[in-house]
């Protein structure tokens, strides 16, 4: 059977299907005050929930040990407790289930000798993101249990930004089996496709530093903040040194993900127009078209997830549009690339 198959890329696509509905689920947990809801973790008998009033009552009591209830939860009733301990619990599982489908195919493949050695070496890179993914999950939740009754925005960005970077990469290794032909490139445009790319990234890092510390809550005004300036005097009064202020101080954090989407628009839009000036076929052509849709998308729904304060659905929607941008933008790069 020839090797690098398609039973390959369906199952490098199937990957990248499950990073999506984690990541959503993920959003979802965050959106709901969910994430610290389960204070173990257990491998195996973790995939299991409580499966009777007694079951729930330990889990619970568990639960109460900590930050969170302590300090923010302490009216929750069993039914509360429950609500929040789903996402968390939904969110586990899936990660253990992407585990699965990631492994048993891999081992499959390898005693079929249907991989070659190039994707042998990156389905292990794979495999290692996704422990790391999974190390990182855990490595965030610990962060509220401690004192504050909130996880570390930091590590909430690690967390995020290495499911982006797995998705990602994923979906090249799959990119890679679809298109192996090679082709002359234009170096210069492809640059400034990557250039736009990390820009991308620092973009989703602090959109998580925003969800992180709650910085969409305030200045709820657009395209002024609540002043009706353009800086809010609260961007560099509210810490010293300066430079924590961007990363640690709410308007400060705010103000850099605000003003990084045009940016990224601006920067998308351009390569749009650069494009013009270079030889290409229907497939580039077609990926940075549905590029500027996106990030048109993207950048209205941030806008509104901003003015009406961060509703679930709106949030939600915000982070779901940020993973097809993030998409588009390797799709097209690999296109310009080989």
């Amino acid at each position: 059977m020839k090797k690098d198959n398609k039973k390959v890329i369906y199952w490098l696509l199937t990957g990248c299907l499950l990073i999506f509905v984690m990541v959503v689920v993920g959003g979802i947990t965050r959106l709901t005050h969910s994430g610290l809801s389960i204070s173990n973790y257990k491998l195996i008998s973790g995939t299991i929930p409580p499966m009777n009033d007694t079951e729930w009552n330990t889990a619970f009591d568990l639960y109460k040990q900590y930050p969170e209830y302590q300090k923010i939860n302490h009216q929750f009733t069993l039914e509360d407790f429950k609500a929040i301990y789903f996402w968390e619990w939904l969110h586990r599982v899936i990660g253990r289930f992407i585990g699965i489908v990631f492994i048993i195919p891999f081992v499959y493949f390898l005693i079929k000798k249907q991989l070659t050695a190039p994707t042998i070496k990156k389905s292990v890179v794979l495999m290692l993101l996704g422990g790391f993914q999974g190390f990182l999950g855990w490595f965030m939740v610990k962060s509220g249990l401690i004192d504050r009754p909130d996880v570390s925005h930091y590590r909430l960005a690690m967390h995020l930004t290495a499911a982006f970077i797995t998705f990602a990469y994923t979906f090249w290794v799959a990119l890679d089996l679809i298109y192996p032909d090679k082709k002359q490139i234009d170096i210069k445009f492809r640059n400034l496709i990557r250039w736009t790319l990390g820009i991308l990234l620092l973009q989703i890092i602090y959109g998580a530093f925003v969800a992180g510390l709650d910085a969409g809550l305030l200045h709820n005004h657009w395209p002024l903040m609540n002043d009706g300036t353009l800086i809010h005097e609260s961007v560099y009064i509210e810490q010293s040194p300066l430079i924590k202020n961007f990363i640690e101080g709410k308007s400060g954090v705010q103000f850099i993900h605000r003003y990084l989407a045009y940016v990224v628009v601006g920067f998308i839009i351009f390569i749009w127009f650069r494009s013009k000036k270079i030889q290409k076929n229907i497939v580039q052509s077609n990926s940075l078209n549905v590029l500027v849709i996106i990030v048109g998308i993207q950048f209205l729904l941030g806008v509104f997830t901003l003015i009406f304060r961060v509703p679930i659905v709106l949030g939600v929607l915000h982070q779901i549009v940020a993973f097809f941008l993030l998409g588009t933008m390797t799709f097209s790069l690999h296109r310009f690339s080989k």
